[in-house]
């Protein structure tokens, strides 16, 4: 059994993203996994950093991802990045040095110390446009940003990125396969 804290980033309960979430949790249960659920907008998640110090609501989720063993985040890509509530959530969660610091090598040169070594992350990304675009011209910014950037500097390797290409234009035999793909990553942790 795994512990599993889920970062969800979708204003909408009727969105594909909503049923991405769903679909997760209620799969991750029949597995016998333990699920523990941040709705950003539900809870009405305030994303502005600037430069305080952690809220107490920043020191809750941390404490959550301790206790987890997998953190998921679930969230349409807007204008090529996640909403600005995910955004913010990673700015404010993910901060140094909690989730990581620096090795200073020489003046300002360094390398990151991920605290969150013994972690799992799954990313679960919709996208409104064809994976062409998205893949060839737009040089795959989320995927880089989020695996290869914040979770690699947190010190986890072991990502799993799902990523569903021109969502409100498939039909329900697409969106079905797409969700059949959310029951087969549980079966991966």
């Amino acid at each position: 059994m795994k512990k599993i804290f889920i970062v969800y980033g979708h204003y909408n309960k009727e969105s594909f993203n909503a049923s991405i979430k769903n679909t997760f949790i209620e799969a991750a249960k029949e597995k016998g996994h333990q699920v523990d659920l941040v709705d950003l907008y539900k809870e009405n998640f305030n994303p502005v950093f600037s430069g305080e110090e952690p809220s107490l609501e920043t020191l809750n989720h941390r404490k959550r991802i301790e206790d987890c063993d997998i953190i998921v985040l679930i969230a349409p890509i807007w204008n090529f990045r996640m909403p600005a509530i995910v955004e913010g959530w990673i700015d404010k969660v993910l901060a140094p040095p909690w989730a990581f610091s620096f090795k200073q090598l020489v003046g300002n040169y360094g390398y990151p110390l991920g605290n969150l070594k013994n972690k799992k992350a799954i990313i679960f990304c919709t996208y409104g446009s064809p994976r062409l675009a998205i893949t060839t011209f737009f040089l795959n910014l989320p995927i880089r940003r989020l695996k290869r950037g914040v979770f690699y500097i947190c010190g986890i390797k072991d990502i799993i990125y799902k990523r569903y290409f021109a969502v409100p234009f498939v039909d329900n035999k697409m969106r079905k396969r797409f969700l059949k793909d959310v029951r087969k990553t549980v079966l991966k942790i």
